[in-house]
């Protein structure tokens, strides 16, 4: 791997005689922990919860326009991003996490009191802005906690996608079974009052400012809208078609905003994001490997929900025909494995190039959902797709933070955080549709309903499987830094 690069990363404070830190989560950060993982945990559930609840929600509202009641909030998440890590760069983090919770907590009541589906998917983009907290919680981890304990925390924050897909279908099922949608809309809003809540009375403020006190309006537009107009340009693509005038005038006018906001930054007096910044080496290559391989990580959910849900219906469609419990409890391995290897990674990161751990992470996921593609019929080959893929998701998920926070000062923190989740939100995004499409190739539309065959879904897999490979292929690109435990951290401890 390439030589150590300086990088302008704050050193810790010299002092001759430090005074000893006793090991462990005292009871002030352990709470402090809980809120911040229920940061970050709120928006994966309330994902799940509301795709769950779409099928319902389309007949109790007689819609075609269903689309809007997840695709709203992600919009509003992905545009508010910007704004969201300037101001928590120059007027601090957590203030502007209570501020996004709030507004997210008011959205999701409007959805839950809602009698007409306009007033529902206003509630859901409304609630779309608590989606801008979740780096937020990742850059005060660096503040909060001790050195010692920064990669724990970060590690054990990002274990929260292991704990939604352990207990998320679950919760669903017995939600939505028992309660319908409504019950999943109040459970919802009940969950984020109880973040709101625990991120009031659990998490200090960090004292770390941007010297910057001015907001770049223009440059967020610019970046926000260019790049809400790209995902939802991909988001409407297949319906739309791939070649179709509105596909393509929202996702090329998403781009000509972004390709704008490039040299505006560059003489903007107080850029919103400074371009010093992500031309670092250090800091462009861990965006780019880390954001490739965690993005495509993630879309992997796509192929997994859709074989296992769909009916089978011979020549027309190969889906396992699983219920939603039999589908969770056949996959809980995966999510069991997820957390424990991303709770270790902290511990791993004090002690191992993490490079090596993001590209070992990779390589795993690689060969899982290569194995995945040709083994994915019966239940012991999911059992070993997550003794394989579940180690690798947990390693690139966690390290991730944790290359951040070592490739950054603490008041460029917020900055790099947000930058790096825009990245990765939208190469989600595109790996995701791109899977819908390649799968449609191998498909049946019987009566407007899209099926797959077995070839789709071993396509799918590949496709995924090539996304990772070539994000861990470009970890080669990233030079050394220093280690986690070397940082400034812990300005809030």
């Amino acid at each position: 791997m390439p030589s150590t690069e300086t990088e302008p990363v704050s050193n810790p404070p010299a002092d001759s005689n430090p005074p000893a830190e006793k090991p462990g989560f005292s009871s002030r950060h352990l709470l402090a922990l809980v809120a911040l993982l229920w940061t970050v945990a709120l928006n994966p559930i309330a994902g799940l919860l509301a795709g769950n609840s779409q099928a319902e929600v389309a007949v109790h509202f007689q819609t075609t326009q269903i689309a809007w009641f997840t695709l709203g909030s992600a919009l509003l998440g992905t545009f508010l991003t910007p704004f969201a890590m300037k101001a928590a760069a120059m007027y601090g983090k957590k203030r502007v996490m209570i501020v996004a919770t709030t507004v997210g907590l008011l959205g999701d009541a409007i959805a839950a009191f809602a009698t007409d589906y306009s007033t529902l998917i206003a509630g859901r983009v409304i609630a779309g802005a608590y989606g801008a907290t979740v780096f937020i919680a990742y850059a005060l981890a660096r503040d909060i906690f001790p050195r010692r304990l920064v990669g724990t925390a970060s590690g054990v924050l990002a274990a929260s996608i292991g704990l939604v897909g352990l207990g998320g279908p679950f919760l669903s099922a017995w939600l939505i079974d028992h309660h319908g949608f409504h019950g999943a809309l109040w459970f919802i809003v009940v969950s984020t009052a109880v973040c709101l809540l625990l991120q009031l009375l659990c998490v200090p403020e960090s004292p770390v400012r941007e010297a910057s006190r001015r907001m770049d309006w223009i440059g967020g537009l610019l970046l926000g809208g260019g790049l809400s107009a790209i995902v939802y340009g991909i988001g409407e693509g297949a319906a739309w078609g791939w070649t179709s005038g509105k596909t393509l005038t929202w996702i090329g006018l998403g781009a000509l905003a972004v390709l704008l906001f490039l040299p505006y930054e560059s003489r903007a007096a107080d850029p919103l994001v400074p371009l010093s910044l992500v031309k670092r080496r250090r800091v462009w290559t861990v965006f780019l490997a880390a954001s490739v391989g965690a993005g495509a990580t993630f879309a992997v959910g796509t192929v997994t929900m859709i074989l296992t849900l769909m009916p089978h219906i011979p020549t027309i469609s190969d889906g396992l025909g699983w219920s939603v419990t039999k589908s969770a409890t056949v996959q809980s391995p995966i999510s069991v494995l997820v957390i424990a290897t991303a709770v270790a990674t902290g511990w791993l990161a004090r002690r191992v190039d993490t490079r090596i751990l993001l590209a070992v992470g990779g390589a795993l996921t690689t060969a899982g959902y290569i194995v995945g593609s040709q083994l994915h019929t019966e239940i012991w080959h999911f059992i070993l797709l997550g003794l394989i893929s579940g180690p690798g998701m947990g390693l690139v998920v966690s390290v991730l933070p944790i290359m951040v926070i070592e490739s950054v000062a603490p008041e460029e923190q917020a900055l790099a955080n947000g930058s790096q989740w825009l990245i990765q939100s939208v190469i989600q995004v595109i790996v995701s549709q791109l899977v819908f499409t390649v799968m449609a190739q191998d498909g049946v539309v019987m009566k407007g309903t899209q099926f797959y065959l077995d070839g789709g879904f071993a396509n799918g897999f590949l496709l995924v499987a090539g996304f990772c490979a070539l994000g861990t292929v470009l970890v080669a690109l990233i030079p050394k830094a220093r280690r986690i435990d070397t940082v400034e951290a812990g300005q809030a401890a």
